[in-house]
């Protein structure tokens, strides 16, 4: 990504009952004021910096189990 610019990562988990979805960036937080998960799940990155480059873990637990995907950014 350039820096300066929106980054969007999509986390396509659903079911039934639907699971709960959860972001993360390993070693080290989402970018605090700078992003926002929409009711699709995706993590909106807003103004990225080289800071923000990593992994990003998108979660997702139901009563049946839970499942992981990771995005890497590189900025």
């Amino acid at each position: 990504a350039v820096a300066g610019s929106t980054v969007e990562l999509a986390c396509g988990a659903q079911g039934d009952p639907a699971p709960r979805v959860q972001w993360h960036k390993e070693r080290g937080d989402l970018p605090w004021g700078r992003h926002e998960v929409d009711l699709a799940h995706t993590l909106h990155l807003y103004a990225v910096m080289p800071a923000d480059a990593g992994t990003y873990v998108c979660t997702a637990q139901s009563q049946l189990g839970t499942a992981a995907a990771t995005a890497h950014l590189y900025v």
